[in-house]
């Protein structure tokens, strides 16, 4: 794995920091995942390999992941190649099969792609329609940033999307692949209805919401391949919503809607 000096991947100089301290960044976690799911194998490794198709499992998954993205972005380099190593090493020991009963490896280049460019783009578009004053260059500037964070689970920086007009034109040619499959179908039913500990009220509560404003604000050729309109309408509504939770989740105490373990 490349090494990146300085204090972590990032530090309090970065875009990256300004971008992930943002509250619409919960948000831009669920539109991430719909749009993942969007890609039949990434979909089918995912069901098949962890505890996404079991709800009472779902939480622990949740905090993993969540657990990851903070490493990542916050963490030393020490902390950031253990988390790395560790997801590396799990992502290599998996496969998943094709309803043609064709094999695969979870940790191939193009699914690993396909799933940071889905989590880059959510969390770029949400901040910006939250209000944050991100100018172009840094919103080029975010994007690569990523790549270091692409080279922690293991691919290649040089092989990322660098700038916004990369991002576009990476989805744009893997538009033809996707399609909506009875897994993600499936998924994006019980990320409504996730099964959380006790003591998560707040969380219980804002689930629903957080989870109608990530699909909300996914790119309209995305909720059609869902089987819902895109129209313009719902853009609108989706900006609003994320500029009036970005001010509501301001007034709240900290932490509040922090998880738990």
């Amino acid at each position: 794995m490349a090494r990146f000096t300085g204090d972590g991947l990032y530090g309090p100089g970065s875009i990256t920091w300004q971008v992930m301290g943002r509250p619409e960044i919960w948000v831009g976690g669920f539109r991430a995942a719909y749009l993942q799911a969007l890609h039949p194998r990434v979909m089918r490794g995912t069901w098949q390999n962890t505890a996404f198709a079991d709800p009472r499992e779902a939480w622990g998954r949740f905090l993993r992941t969540s657990e990851f993205v903070r490493v990542r972005t916050y963490g030393s380099q020490a902390d950031v190649d253990r988390a790395g190593r560790r997801i590396r090493k799990i992502h290599a020991s998996l496969t998943g099969t094709d309803a043609d009963g064709t094999e695969f490896r979870l940790d191939e280049p193009g699914l690993l792609l396909w799933v940071h460019c889905g989590e880059v783009d959510s969390y770029l578009d949400v901040v910006r329609r939250g209000g944050m004053p991100l100018t172009s260059r840094d919103a080029d500037r975010f994007v690569a940033e990523q790549r270091r964070g692409a080279a922690v689970v293991g691919l290649d920086p040089a092989q990322v999307p660098g700038s916004v007009a990369d991002l576009a034109s990476y989805f744009a040619v893997l538009r033809p692949q996707l399609r909506v499959t009875a897994e993600a179908r499936q998924a994006m039913l019980r990320s409504v209805n996730a099964r959380l500990p006790t003591g998560q009220l707040p969380l219980r509560l804002a689930l629903p919401s957080l989870a109608a404003l990530g699909f909300a604000s996914l790119p309209r050729w995305a909720r059609r391949m869902y089987g819902t309109p895109g129209i313009g309408l719902t853009d609108l509504a989706a900006t609003a919503g994320l500029r009036a939770f970005h001010e509501g989740v301001a007034r709240l105490p900290a932490g509040l809607l922090r998880p738990a373990a």
